[in-house]
């Protein structure tokens, strides 16, 4: 029987929004070549090779840096559900929505959420995250860097210093920042992180960077039964045994190390496409990459502000890859959106909790913090906006952003 299926055709369109962005063609083609054996010579070395480039990639000497199968959250499963043991403190700063997600994680491994608030669109002083490890003792402080549903970025350096001098281990999640916004590991202190490909590094989502410290992983041992060597791929140290198979650090160690002991078939196109993004960051440079995210999120801005709108948050920790913005009154939201995506082939979103439908988040990032393609939205979102009854200047956004990417 003939399938009344068509093949796939999606659209070609601009994703400006907070992720996904558009992948890299070179990632693309990468993706497209031919699946070898995961325990094939030539797979193990691109499996050696990937984690040298997010080495570099994260700005680490963290030997055990490598990928987790899945989205950029099955990094997060996988750092928190074998950091956190039933039982255990979890200091948590929370600036919008990921958060409370680390925040639900952490529940549902056991421990016990010790969350420090703070009104959505703003960050948590040091102080005050060194004065809540006083209080609750945990062992772990797990943070977001960049949350995009406030497009707020979370100061770490101080953070990962405070954490040291308290014995205290630090997780980051980075899915939103890393290859575009400074990340260091190493000089912030940093234990674990973890990304994904779908935002600045120009991926499509499936697969999740992490890299640990060896603190961390002595860590992640500990919980573990018996002292036999990693490399035999028998549990070590005492403590529960972890509820997910998959998500064990210790055991996709082994998988990662020279004895491959086996674990699950790894994603070969995925891998492809991982170890292609980290190839096109450390071709560009991460501190080139970097300022022309900065440079793509300022121009943004300026050319928003230009418009008369409104700007959501502080300039001093705005994300530089997502740009929040106040929807004018009278204005409908989800329309404004819809028109982008219908008449422009352009994707920008709205926001969670209580930001739903009162801003729109526009993002340049990986292949899209190009000057081109912020103008185009910049000047599609004027055209929308102006069809709706907002009163605005005419090309005043493209120009100021055109004046900004010119001048920096």
């Amino acid at each position: 029987m003939t399938s009344s299926f068509a093949q796939i055709d999606p659209p070609s369109r601009l994703l400006m929004g907070a992720g996904p962005a558009n992948v890299h063609p070179r990632i693309l083609r990468a993706m497209a070549t031919d699946v070898i054996g995961q325990m094939d010579p030539e797979m193990t070395a691109y499996m050696d090779e990937t984690m040298a480039l997010y080495r570099e990639v994260f700005q680490t000497k963290n030997h055990w840096t490598l990928l987790i199968n899945g989205s950029a959250r099955s990094a997060i499963e996988a750092a928190l559900v074998s950091l956190v043991s039933p039982g255990m403190k979890v200091l948590i700063p929370r600036i919008g929505r990921f958060g409370l997600l680390l925040t639900e994680i952490v529940h549902r491994c056991g421990g016990i959420p010790c969350p420090v608030d703070v009104e959505w669109g703003q960050v948590v002083d040091p102080a005050a995250i060194e004065a809540a490890i006083i209080e609750h003792k945990p062992g772990l402080v797990a943070t977001v860097h960049g949350d995009t549903s406030t497009t707020t970025a979370q100061p770490l350096a101080e953070i990962g210093a405070i954490c040291r001098r308290h014995n205290v281990l630090l997780y980051v999640d980075a899915t939103a920042t890393l290859g575009g916004m400074e990340f260091k590991t190493d000089a912030w202190n940093i234990d674990v992180a973890t990304a994904g490909l779908q935002k600045c590094l120009g991926g499509p989502p499936g697969s999740a960077p992490i890299t640990l410290s060896d603190r961390a992983v002595k860590a992640i041992l500990r919980r573990r039964h018996d002292e036999a060597g990693i490399a035999t791929g028998q549990p070590q140290g005492e403590g529960p045994v972890i509820q997910s198979n998959y998500f064990d650090l210790a055991m996709l160690m082994n998988y990662w190390s020279p004895a491959r002991m086996n674990h699950h078939t790894e994603a070969t196109s995925m891998l492809y496409a991982s170890r292609e993004a980290a190839r096109i960051v450390v071709e560009e440079g991460v501190d080139a990459r970097v300022a022309r995210h900065t440079r793509a999120g300022r121009a943004m801005v300026a050319g928003l502000r230009a418009m008369g709108l409104r700007v959501y948050g502080d300039d001093a920790t705005r994300m530089t890859n997502v740009t929040g913005v106040w929807v004018p009154e009278g204005v409908d939201n989800a329309r404004v959106r819809e028109l982008m995506r219908k008449d422009f082939e352009i994707e920008i979103v709205s926001s969670f909790g209580p930001l739903t439908g009162k801003i729109w988040r526009i993002g340049a990032m990986g292949v899209n913090a190009q000057k081109h393609k912020v103008l185009l939205t910049l000047a599609a979102f004027e055209a929308v906006l102006a069809g709706e009854g907002v009163s605005l200047p005419r090309g005043a956004g493209v120009d100021a952003a055109r004046a900004v990417w010119d001048a920096t």
